[in-house]
């Protein structure tokens, strides 16, 4: 990408659940974790409900290091966030669920923009950093 992404230039205030990716290194970051097949794969598991890491190395078939990997990955572009699933026993595990729902890329007037659009969900332990499992 010859030409840096830039915010837009726009009256009054931005929508809090968009947020304009800057930096090159922050582009970058984010289209590797997208361009990868198994971050994509994570990225669709962790839509509909947050998954720990060994969760998912059972579902996919994928070595645990490479989960925790792409998660890592994942979480440093911005796309999944970890939360803390509190078992009643005291044991506590993390889990990590996707926070996009949209990432944009558009070019105009010699510039490019890239999105990131947070996703609104009815889960009320959204909210929360941590959950109690029963």
């Amino acid at each position: 990408m010859s030409q840096a992404p830039t915010a837009a230039a726009g009256v009054g205030p931005r929508d809090p659940t968009v947020r304009t990716v800057e930096t090159e290194d922050e582009v970058r970051t984010l289209l590797r974790a997208l361009e990868d097949g198994d971050c994509r794969t994570i990225l669709e598991a962790t839509g509909e409900k947050a998954l720990s890491a060994t969760e998912l190395s059972e579902r996919y078939d994928l070595p645990t290091s490479t989960v925790y990997r792409k998660l890592e990955r994942l979480t440093d572009a911005g796309l999944i966030e970890e939360r803390i699933r509190i078992h009643r026993t005291g044991r506590h595990v993390s889990e990590y669920v996707r926070c996009v729902g949209d990432v944009r890329f558009s070019v105009g007037d010699g510039e490019a923009e890239l999105e990131v659009i947070r996703r609104e969900r009815e889960d009320p332990w959204w909210s929360l950093s941590a959950r109690v499992e029963r």
